[in-house]
C-alpha cells in the first residue's frame, strides 16, 4: 500500500516509516502539524522539532506542514495514497481528508479504548492514579478516537515516577508488534471492532486550576496531580502551592514518610520532597 504517515517528531515519523516498510507497504509523504489548534499559533519548539524531521526524511520524501485543516483533503488526496497512518496529531481530521485516502486512515492512540480518548490519555491515567496503560490501533472516524480498534494490547506500567523517555519506549515497542497487524487488517477491509461507547471517558486539556495545588484535597489526588504534572513538563516543573510559607512549584511528593516537608491535606499527610521556586521559569 502507498501510505501517508502523520506524526509528532522526528523519532514518531522513524517509527511508523520502519513498520511500514516492514510489513511491504511504501510511504509516499509525511504531514505535521505545527500548531495544538488548526490556525492557532505555531507552537513553541516546533520549529527545532520540524527541523529535526526534515534531518531525518528519507530521500525524495515530502514533508507537509499545513496551518489550516481545511488544507487536508488536497493535500492528502495529492498523492493517491491507499491509507494514512497517525501517531500524535492534535487535530480532529475533518471527515474529507479521511476520505482522501482509499481506505481511510488509521490512528495510534495510548489507551485502552475507549477510556481516555482525546489528546491527553497518558496524563489522565497518571492523573487517576492508573497502574497501566496499553495501546490502540483503530480506524479514524468523525470523532476523536471513535473508530474501530483494529489492535490493542494493555501491559504498559506507570512507575510512580513515571517519566516521558522510558515510558514512550515501552509505547514504541507495542506500536511496533500492534501496526503490522492492523495495517494487514486494514488491506484487508476490516471495519475493527466497534467500542463501547458506555465505557467512553474522554482526556482533555488540563483545566486552569490543576496548576495550582489545593491542600484540601485527598492526599493521593494531590500526589496524583503532581505526578501528571511533572510528566507533562518532562519532570522541569510542578503546580503551584504553599508550602512552610513559601510559594513554590511541587516537583515531587510521597504518600510514605520521607525527608522533605510534611503537609496536612484533606485526609492526611503527605510529604513535599521536591520543589522550585514558584516565580523560576521551568528549563532555567
Amino acid at each position: 500500500m502507498r501510505v501517508i504517515l502523520i506524526s509528532y517528531s522526528a523519532q514518531g515519523f522513524a517509527l511508523l516509516d520502519g513498520v511500514c516498510r516492514k510489513a511491504g507497504h511504501a510511504p509516499v509523504a509525511y504531514l505535521h502539524a505545527r500548531s495544538l489548534r488548526p490556525g492557532g499559533p505555531t507552537r513553541d519548539g516546533a520549529g527545532d522539532t520540524a527541523g529535526r524531521i526534515v534531518d531525518a526524511l528519507p530521500d525524495g520524501m515530502d514533508l507537509l506542514v499545513p496551518g489550516r485543516k481545511a488544507a487536508l483533503p488536497d493535500l492528502l488526496a495529492g498523492y493517491r495514497a491507499d491509507l494514512a497512518v497517525c501517531y500524535g496529531f492534535p487535530w480532529l481530521v475533518p471527515p474529507e481528508a479521511l476520505r482522501a485516502t482509499r481506505l481511510g486512515a488509521l490512528n495510534v492512540h495510548t489507551s485502552m479504548l475507549p477510556k481516555y480518548r482525546g489528546p491527553l490519555p497518558v496524563n489522565w491515567a497518571i492523573r487517576n492514579g492508573d497502574e497501566e496503560i496499553g495501546v490502540s490501533v483503530h480506524w479514524m472516524a468523525d470523532g476523536f478516537d471513535t473508530g474501530g480498534i483494529l489492535a490493542q494490547r494493555a501491559g504498559i506500567p506507570l512507575a510512580d515516577d513515571v517519566l516521558p523517555e522510558p515510558l514512550w519506549r515501552e509505547v514504541d515497542a507495542h506500536v511496533e508488534q500492534l501496526l503490522p497487524t492492523a495495517l494487514e487488517q486494514a488491506e484487508r477491509g476490516s471495519p475493527g471492532i466497534p467500542q463501547d461507547e458506555a465505557a467512553a471517558s474522554y482526556a482533555g486539556w488540563m483545566e486552569p486550576a490543576f496548576s495550582r495545588i489545593d491542600w484540601a484535597d485527598a492526599r493521593t489526588a494531590v500526589h496524583h496531580q503532581v505526578r501528571a504534572f511533572r510528566f507533562g513538563s518532562s519532570g522541569r516543573s510542578g503546580p503551584v502551592a504553599v508550602v512552610d510559607g513559601r510559594r513554590v512549584r511541587v516537583l515531587r511528593t510521597s504518600l510514605l514518610p520521607a525527608d522533605g516537608v510534611e503537609v496536612a491535606c484533606g485526609d492526611g499527610p503527605l510529604w513535599v520532597t521536591g520543589t522550585l521556586p514558584a516565580e523560576r521559569e521551568p528549563g532555567h
